[in-house]
């Protein structure tokens, strides 16, 4: 019974973050839902920044902390391991899910592009981000990121074993092409008000701290193989890099 609470536990939470994910891409682009970056309950100025900034804040710290392996040892005592990640995602939905409904917008124009090439060059880029990232996911293992794998294993009474990591397509170009997407989707709007401008640059400095920390636990797991990588490819700018085949670097803790 517990491998089938675990399989439907898995299962449930993945669900949840493809409907957090998809209003995110509303929440972001103003559209389709209810409440957006844009569109929500006012509140004067000051408090608003205060709010938002506190919503951005509590993600990054659950976000960050739930995905460092100290946090992961101590969560596995109170959780089976195989439902650790989905867990994780759960926190991270839930989070997400008090931003959306919390989020106060400061609608203050910042720019506002009227021409039409102009509009369709940042719609353009907005869902190029949002591809970029999602694709990411399944360059690495996306199962495995979501923890739909571990649950799976779990069901058919196997032990969990690290898929490896593979620098193959966009991992080839910079380290993180997953947070590349997510901070062009960000600033990508051709109307930008105070409001986005606060989501936007609260979520980019939260994905530059969060790589830093990220690639401390890859060294610490992968030593030199995963150095190596690292002078090889630009982190998160594309730019010249030795061409090399598709390296197999091993196990990636999750991010």
């Amino acid at each position: 019974m517990a491998r089938y609470l675990a399989l439907a536990y898995g299962a449930l939470n993945y669900l949840g973050f493809l409907a957090v994910f998809l209003y995110l891409v509303g929440f972001l682009g103003n559209f389709v839902v209810p409440r957006s970056v844009d569109h929500g309950p006012p509140a004067p100025v000051g408090l608003a920044v205060v709010i938002d900034v506190a919503l951005v804040a509590l993600f990054a710290v659950q976000h960050s902390v739930m995905a460092r392996p100290a946090f992961k040892r101590l969560l596995t005592r109170v959780v089976p391991e195989s439902i650790e990640r989905s867990t994780y995602v759960l926190a991270s939905n839930l989070v997400l899910v008090l931003l959306y409904w919390q989020w106060r917008p400061i609608p203050t124009s910042i720019w506002n592009l009227t021409m039409p090439a102009e509009r369709a060059v940042l719609w353009g880029l907005f869902w190029i981000g949002w591809a970029i990232a999602l694709a990411s996911t399944f360059m690495i293992s996306h199962v495995d990121l979501f923890g739909l794998r571990q649950v799976y294993l779990a069901w058919r009474s196997q032990p969990y074993s690290h898929v490896g990591f593979h620098a193959r397509a966009l991992y080839r170009v910079v380290r993180h092409p997953l947070m590349v997407g997510f901070v062009i989707a960000f600033w990508a709007t051709p109307t930008m008000t105070a409001g986005h401008l606060l989501f936007a640059v609260a979520a980019t400095c939260f994905i530059l701290v969060a790589v830093q920390l990220e690639e401390r636990d890859l060294v610490a797991a992968l030593g030199e193989q995963y150095r190596q990588y690292r002078r090889q490819v630009p982190m998160l700018v594309p730019g010249g890099f030795r061409r090399t085949g598709a390296a197999r670097i091993g196990p990636r803790p999750g991010t």
